[in-house]
Formats: structure tokens, C-alpha cells, sequence
């Protein structure tokens, strides 16, 4: 039998279970992947409680590595022994092995290892695409990036500095804000001391940034329109505390006529040639030292709920994995 980890009801960390799950063989399209490492992300926790919903019972997690142990017809660009990675698909990660859809599954070359690569897909191809297609950063720009101390934030510090680009970043303590400056933010806001919009307003001398980058969500979002310039972008790409509420689209014009957009990987990602392309853009940064993935936590599988409550309670920075 294969252990998963699997949930029959939403709720907190204490409706995940640890299962004896059958595994089949893979179908058409299919492999069959033994893992070696998975990752953790916010994601997880919208699945988890029903934000983002699924059929019950169900997985968790949609980023982990390891090793091709079957395929089924029609699978051509992965063959059994490879080394691969992925973000995406039906949840399922948190599980020693699973059948899963091939066309999510990227070859990892040899100098990423499993972990690393569990760590950084996610996010990692999650910050390609916000800096390269979402918004496309510009040398010399300055731009407000919500909750730089994560793993996507540390990632977007360490790849903006690369292109010339100056980040503003928002924080929750003391310990987050020289996280965030080690790792390349030029200006630390931390939101328990100060307004972050006063700040952004300070730094740009009044102008405003060409762009907000936001995870958080309902806490950050109106606020943050506060902080763009004209004809600015807002990137919510994310909930932490909360989805956005409804508002009036009179409060994009009132602000000057500003542009708001919400993306996600699975479309960025959705064929194979872009898949290849963003995978190969980010193990590029990693191999050439431009970005350094940080995997600060570690936890075994059976103690992913603790996992979850460490990271809801915020008390996780950079990259947390799983070891099945």
C-alpha cells in the first residue's frame, strides 16, 4: 500500500490523515512517480479548508520531485528513471508515491536535486511569470512586493535585484525584515510599525510604483492601489489573509485608471512549450547564482499538520518541504 496524506471534510490541520491509499497503474497520459520531496504552499492551506474547492476525499499538495517509476500510453517526453519535478495538476502530492498526469512533469537536470527542486518549482515558476509576463520588471523601476520574508518573496528579491529592478518589500517583524535585506529588498517596511503606503509614498517621492505584487489578499489589496501610479498594475496573486472583497470598478479609474489582474500558473503554464520555457528560465537563474532557493524548514509527512499550522501562523520564511 502507498501512504498519503488525505482529507475526507475541510477544516483545519486535524483533517489531514495519514492513509494506506491503493495505488493503480497509470493510465494513458500518465506516470506513476515515487517521490523523493514535496512542497508546501499556501495553496495547500486554500484546499485544505475549502477556499479553493475539490471533491472530497481528496490530496493535498500540487509541487514535489522524485523519480518516473512507471508510464502509461502515450507518454513520450518522460520514460521511467527520470528525474523530474513539477507544479501543478490535482492535488496529491503528500504521498509517497502517485499516479499523476505527465503533462505537469518537467526533467530536472542534474544539478538541481530533489529537494531543491520541491522547494522551488512553485514558486520559483510562479515569480517567472509574474516578472516576466504578468508585469514585465524593467531595470531601473521600483516595485512593492507584499510579504518578501516567504519563499516567493525571498525568490522575487534575489531575481529583481538581478535586473536591475529596486523592490519595496512589506514584512511582519524585525527577524522577517533582515531576512528580506540579506536577501536583496532595497527598502524593508515592517507593517506592525509602520504604514506601509506612507513608505511607498516616501520612497517614490510622491510617484508611486509601476506595479504591486500581493499574496496577502483582503489585508493589503485597497490599500496597495493607494501605492501605484498611474496606469499602475496590481498583481493579487494570492489570499493569505483572506480573499478580496467586491468592489466598484470606479476605484481603478478614481485612482488613474489603473489595471488589476489576477493570475495563476495553470494558465501561464498551460502548454507544454511555456512549461519548458519558464522551467528552463528559472533553472537557469539557480544555476547561474542569480537566485538562491532557501529551504529553511523541514518536515517529515506524518507531521504535515504541524506543517500547516506553522505556516498559517507565519512563523515559517523562504521554502518548507515534506519528506515522504
Amino acid at each position: 500500500m502507498n501512504k498519503a496524506i488525505r482529507i475526507s471534510q475541510n477544516g483545519g490541520p486535524e483533517v489531514m490523515k495519514l492513509v494506506d491509499f491503493p495505488l493503480g497503474k497509470p493510465g494513458s497520459g500518465e506516470v506513476c512517480l515515487l517521490h523523493k520531496a514535496c512542497g508546501l504552499n499556501f495553496i495547500d492551506v486554500y484546499h485544505r479548508t475549502g477556499l479553493y474547492k475539490q471533491l472530497l476525499p481528496a490530496g493535498l499538495g500540487i509541487e514535489g520531485a522524485g523519480i518516473v517509476e512507471a508510464v502509461g500510453p502515450d507518454v513520450t517526453h518522460v520514460k521511467v528513471g527520470d528525474r523530474v519535478a513539477y507544479a501543478g495538476g490535482p492535488p496529491g502530492a503528500y504521498a509517497e508515491r502517485r499516479i499523476m498526469p505527465a503533462s505537469v512533469l518537467v526533467k530536472l537536470p542534474d544539478s538541481i536535486s530533489f529537494e531543491m527542486a520541491a522547494a522551488v518549482m512553485l514558486k520559483g515558476l510562479t515569480v517567472q511569470y509574474l516578472f516576466r509576463r504578468t508585469y514585465k520588471i524593467r531595470p531601473g523601476e521600483t516595485i512593492l512586493f507584499h510579504a518578501v520574508a516567504g519563499g516567493v518573496g525571498l525568490l522575487a528579491c534575489q531575481w529583481a535585484k538581478a535586473y536591475g529592478v529596486k523592490v519595496i518589500g512589506t514584512v511582519s517583524n524585525p527577524a522577517k525584515a533582515e531576512l528580506a535585506k540579506a536577501n536583496g529588498c532595497t527598502y524593508v517596511i515592517d507593517i506592525m510599525e509602520e504604514n506601509f503606503v506612507d513608505r511607498v509614498e516616501e520612497i517614490t517621492k510622491g510617484h508611486g510604483v509601476p506595479v504591486v505584487y500581493d499574496s496577502v489578499g483582503r489585508d493589503t489589496f485597497f490599500e496597495s492601489l493607494n501605492c501605484l501610479s498611474p496606469l499602475g498594475t496590481m498583481v493579487s496573486f494570492g489570499n493569505s489573509s483572506g480573499p478580496v472583497p467586491d468592489f466598484n470598478l470606479s476605484e481603478l479609474s478614481s485612482r488613474g485608471s489603473l489595471f488589476v489582474t489576477r493570475p495563476t500558473l495553470m494558465h501561464y503554464a498551460a502548454t507544454r512549450t511555456d512549461l519548458d520555457e519558464m522551467a528552463a528560465d528559472l533553472f537557469a537563474m539557480i544555476e547561474r547564482k542569480k537566485i538562491k532557493v532557501q529551504i529553511n524548514q523541514r518536515y517529515a509527512m506524518t507531521d504535515a499538520a504541524q506543517a500547516h499550522r506553522d505556516l498559517e501562523a507565519r512563523k515559517t520564511t523562504g521554502s518548507t518541504i515534506l519528506i515522504p
